[in-house]
């Protein structure tokens, strides 16, 4: 009696959770405990879209099919029909699931069909016998199933049933939806069969209408349109369960067949039954995966031959569950339809999940400088990836190094009065925020949101404010090159440390020291500012270089320099050249110069018989033959030290900071033109002195190679050359 009660409850909570049947008890007792769900999964959606809980890149590509219900959706068939495609494309594939009701606490991979149904379950062993050369990984943490596929080779990964496990990236996510029971009652659980509000198909890349072929036509077109208010139509598609014969035995059609099944939608096998010329005498629905026994054989052998039956039929997925029974043991021929998935306009969809499967790969950075690095490690990364898309997200100005270099700028632009975010002084702080700069940032963190569910890691050039702004608007932990600090510009400060090593991936520091004071994922692979030189071979020469530097206060400094050359020039010194960086006013600039009685014609200054020549290239390109440095400048006075070339720079707040990275390789003196002449000649008349002063800089700046390391790390570690590989291969037309 007990159990007849239980039975007629839980088949009663389906139809109300299904919204076949309301029912006001149901409705009143379990609708606050779905709003709380709902409560749970915003927060846990705010917390991972913001980056405060982990969203772990998979080591090789990985496709998820999921749905937003609890029920048949046919994620199973769907999942095959993808790794069979997959194969057709030359990709090896595999399948990684949880393995429901499977007690496997470590990862079990199966092939052939060969496992324990108490480990694996009922879904991996059957996905196994239908593609017996595809490797099923059960892992209760799907991570470490992807993990021992590649280790197999295995090129590409089907997630079954993981649209919700957001803390796994996806590089493409289908979401099925049951065109028979598409949404139940539309109440999440326990009140309804929703995992997730229909809204979060704004997520999944592809949207499929299963079964469309049993629903009526408004009712598809119901449900096409609650569908495309979230996703783009291009990205939705039907498809159909079909027939692709028979398992054991083959009921000729007209046949009565008795029917039983524990699958989360078994009206669906009863009809599709129907559809193949069969004639359900009977029937009988377990709940879903259910382990059948030899007393449910004996009750569905008497059930069957109540009725005029001539077969007993049941899924495929009911065969995995009966291990230790025998069809001897039926009364009837058992028979078992085997079925696949047909998606409608399936060139279309090919191609979509071509598309979707491009890798796409972002360098977030903040500052001129770190743009400049920026866009060596995007070059370095086209190179290394050339079918992905490689785009930049700068925070401060235009991204015009990422301009230059032919990559895409993603960001809206953030142009300040003191050309950066983090400030020396609060007047600088305030004239910024009187020019937009919370507006800005706003603007920068919604168009992280646009596309970060797309990208693969992040990979950001600058400093911990850097770092925080991408991973609060894209939520992924990224790959950090701390260009902004090192040990010998006091270090970073205990918090900084902390949030490096609980919010990225892997950090690379500009020297080794730096790397031990962060500690954690913390390496020194080559300094990133020096990767700014590129494959430059530099030679010294006797060329005076001018850095008038990138910022507002150019125009006034460069009166400077052209005084302090003069002064040189009367000692002898006749060789000058001054780097112009792109960013300056070049009519307030030049109209400094003219001030001091220089004449500008095309890319020369010239007074007096004393001509200065002028140039826009890289300092990689610019320094080449210098001699020693005067300059304004920040990284370029960096780069310089660190190819050995003395540098004198005026004696100022921002210059001191920099003096203690550079140490003995700089010389800060008073910012008068006298000052700097006779410091620059104070040191080239001292061979010690200059000798002295160039080892230091090449010790202090080190030697390039952070861009390449990351880069290796990118295909090593996290396997984009494999995604690449995929997408070239989903992208074929063999």
């Amino acid at each position: 009696m007990l159990n007849f009660t239980a039975t007629k409850l839980s088949e009663r909570y389906i139809e109300h959770a299904k919204g076949k049947r309301y029912n006001l008890m149901f409705d009143a007792v379990l609708t606050p405990l779905s709003w709380f769900t709902g409560m749970f999964t915003a927060a846990a959606d705010f917390l991972r879209s913001h980056g405060l809980t982990e969203t772990e890149e998979t080591t090789l590509p990985v496709i998820s099919v999921g749905n937003l219900t609890y029920g048949g959706t046919n994620k199973t068939p769907f999942t095959i029909m993808l790794a069979e495609y997959a194969k057709s494309k030359g990709i090896k594939a595999g399948i990684v699931t949880r393995g429901y009701k499977g007690k496997s606490r470590d990862v079990t991979v199966i092939t052939g069909g060969e496992g324990e149904l108490g480990v694996t379950g009922d879904e991996a062993l059957m996905i196994s016998r239908k593609l017996p050369d595809v490797p099923v990984a059960v892992s209760k943490k799907r991570t470490d199933g992807i993990n021992a596929l590649r280790e197999m080779g295995i090129e590409l990964v089907i997630a079954d049933d993981a649209f919700q496990h957001k803390s796994m990236h996806r590089d493409c996510d289908i979401v099925l939806i049951d065109a028979l029971c598409p949404f139940g009652n539309g109440r999440l659980i326990p009140s309804g069969i929703m995992r997730e509000s229909v809204t979060a198909l704004k997520r999944a890349d592809i949207t499929v209408i299963t079964k469309s072929s049993m629903a009526a036509p408004e009712t598809l077109r119901e449900i096409y349109g609650t569908v495309s208010k979230y996703s783009n139509p291009e990205n939705i598609f039907m498809s159909d369960i079909i027939s692709d014969g028979w398992t054991m035995n083959e009921p000729p059609e007209g046949s009565e067949v008795f029917a039983f099944s524990a699958t989360g939608s078994p009206e669906t096998f009863t009809r599709s039954l129907s559809e193949r010329g069969c004639k359900v005498a009977g029937q009988k629905a377990f709940t879903d995966h259910h382990r059948y026994t030899h007393d449910d054989v004996r009750m569905l052998n008497a059930l069957a031959l109540s009725t005029n039956a001539k077969y007993m039929v049941c899924t495929e997925k009911d065969l995995a569950n009966m291990p230790e029974i025998s069809p001897k043991e039926f009364s009837l021929p058992l028979a078992v339809p085997k079925v696949k998935v047909k998606i409608k306009e399936f060139d279309n969809f090919s191609a979509k999940l071509a598309q979707v499967m491009r890798p796409e790969i972002v360098i977030a950075s903040n500052g001129y400088g770190e743009d400049a690095i920026g866009a060596v490690l995007a070059v370095k990364m086209k190179e290394a990836y050339p079918d992905s898309n490689v785009s930049a997200f700068p925070l401060v100005g235009r991204g015009e190094a990422y301009r230059r270099a032919g990559v895409e700028v993603m960001s809206a632009k953030s142009v300040t009065p003191s050309g950066g975010v983090l400030k020396y002084s609060l007047r600088d702080l305030w004239a910024d925020l009187r020019a937009g700069l919370l507006r800005q940032v706003r603007e920068q963190l919604r168009d992280w949101r646009k596309f970060s569910r797309r990208i693969l890691t992040p990979l950001c050039v600058g400093d911990v404010y850097l770092l925080l702004n991408t991973l609060w608007g894209s939520g992924k932990r990224p790959l950090f090159t701390a260009t902004a600090k090192t040990v010998y510009i006091s270090g970073h400060w205990r918090t900084e440390r902390a949030l490096i090593r609980a919010f990225t991936l892997r950090t690379w520091t500009r020297d080794e020291p730096t790397a031990q004071q962060i500690g954690g994922n913390a390496s020194y692979s080559g300094s990133p500012v020096m990767d700014l030189l590129g494959d430059s071979e530099f030679t010294s020469g006797n060329v005076i270089l001018l850095l008038p530097g990138s910022r507002k206060s150019a125009s006034g400094d460069v009166k400077i320099l052209l005084r302090a050359v003069e002064i040189m020039s009367r000692e002898g010194y006749g060789e000058y050249r001054m780097v112009l960086a792109p960013t300056l006013d070049f009519e307030s600039f030049f109209a400094s110069c003219g001030e001091e009685g220089w004449t500008h014609s095309g890319d020369s200054l010239t007074k007096n018989g004393i001509t200065i020549l002028l140039t826009g290239e890289e300092i990689s390109v610019a320094a080449d033959g210098a001699l020693i440095l005067l300059g304004m400048g920040g990284t370029a006075n960096q780069l310089c030290a660190g190819l050995g070339i003395p540098v004198i720079a005026p004696d100022n707040k921002g210059k001191r900071v920099q003096k203690k990275l550079l140490g003995n390789a700089e010389i800060l003196t008073h910012g008068s033109a006298e000052a700097i002449a006779e410091c620059a000649l104070r040191v080239l008349g001292d061979e010690g002195l200059y000798t002295f002063m160039s080892e230091t800089g090449k010790m202090r700046m080190g030697n390039a190679g952070a861009c390449d390391d990351v880069v290796r790390y990118t295909a090593d570690v996290l396997g984009w050359k494999i995604r690449e590989r995929v997408y070239r291969g989903l992208g074929s037309r063999d």
